[in-house]
């Protein structure tokens, strides 16, 4: 049996214990847990995770090892990654490197052995806590100090954000988007391409006028980490470009929309991560089963009296996860259309924003 050398200190004091992988170093992370069986790589490398200790619920974690196409970014902002089962010898003709060596490269400590039914439980009925990972000798009344002690981050967005404009194009394109990183997922650029636009992704602090100026056909804004209200020039931004282009928001960028236009946003007690969350379509009926990765919520009431309606509902909690002016010719999604869980079930709002563009 492996040796039990790393600690679990949460902050109401339970403590778990397990043996470490990738990076030995102490860590201070808000701790929350994901449903999927598969994409460990894709949840490593989505920004959307930064400073974040992830439990997978699902046992068998590296078995399939890291390939190199399939990032979600460039770096990683993943806390921490705790597992039940970890597996240092992938099966996998593509794999270029296991788990362990990605996340000792990106400094990243990894703990395996632990009780990730218990724990999962744990934070479903008492939510989302911080969580110290450390050595076994460290006491629970040390371990409380260092959580209370280490200042809580709300400048996720700033440090994963690009730093510089850059351009990703596709053959005939019809479009030209604007996309706001705020961490933003490699995916979803490729999704634009696929409906025929280029794409110019910008840092989050370009501001309306510089937007103006490259004069697209279309805003996009991205997913990201953190509380949307600390983001607050993204939303000053779309405050003032509001109906002079067709906008669509993922995750993040759907609550930053809703700031934009006078509604609210609140912290859910756990979030949701995952996949098979279902989702109806008001309009339609129609219900999709979508892939979410989301610590904060719309507040539904809040929309009343704003531009906004209310466009899509979650099933299981009846929480905000789309919100549309068709006026301003703008809509949002809390969900990730381009993580094709269904996998066409979201696809068609893709489709959409390039028929609003069209009719602009």
């Amino acid at each position: 049996m492996s040796e039990l050398n790393r600690k679990l200190i949460l902050e109401d004091g339970s403590e778990y214990y397990g043996t470490g992988f990738g990076a030995e170093r102490d860590a201070v992370c808000e701790i929350v847990f994901n449903t999927s069986m598969v994409g460990y790589q894709e949840i490593a490398s989505d920004l959307s995770y930064t400073d974040q200790a992830v439990v997978m619920s699902y046992p068998l974690i590296g078995n399939y090892g890291i390939t190199d196409e399939d990032f979600e970014s460039k770096g990683l902002g993943l806390g921490a990654l705790i597992v039940r089962d970890y597996n240092d010898l992938p099966s996998n003709f593509r794999y270029t490197r296991t788990l362990s060596e990605l996340l000792e490269e990106n400094q990243i400590p990894g703990v395996t052995g632990v009780d990730t039914r218990k724990l999962v439980r744990s934070i479903r009925d008492l939510g989302s806590r911080r969580v110290l990972i450390t050595r076994p000798n460290v006491s629970t009344e040390e371990g409380l100090r260092r959580i209370r002690q280490t200042p809580v981050p709300h400048d996720a967005v700033s440090r994963v954000s690009c730093k510089r404009r850059w351009y990703a194009r596709t053959a005939n394109p019809k479009f030209r988007v604007v996309a706001i990183d705020c961490g933003m997922k490699t995916n979803i650029v490729r999704m634009l391409n696929r409906f025929g636009c280029n794409v110019t992704v910008v840092p989050y602090n370009t501001t309306a006028e510089e937007i103006r100026f490259m004069n697209p056909d279309g805003l996009f804004i991205s997913n990201g980490p953190g509380d949307p209200e600390d983001v607050t020039c993204v939303i000053e931004t779309l405050k003032s470009l509001r109906g002079e282009f067709p906008m669509f928001g993922i995750c993040l960028g759907h609550q930053l929309l809703a700031l934009a236009y006078g509604a609210k946003t609140y912290k859910l007690k756990f979030g949701h991560r995952g996949g098979n969350h279902p989702v109806q379509d008001i309009a339609t009926g129609k219900i999709e089963m979508t892939s979410q990765n989301h610590s904060y919520a719309v507040d539904e009431k809040s929309v009343e009296g704003t531009k906004l309606e209310v466009s899509h509902i979650n099933l299981l909690d009846h929480t905000v996860e789309g919100l549309r002016c068709p006026e301003d010719r703008m809509f949002s999604v809390q969900y990730h259309p381009e993580s094709a869980p269904g996998p066409q079930d979201s696809t068609y709002l893709f489709e959409r924003f390039v028929k609003n563009m069209e009719e602009k």
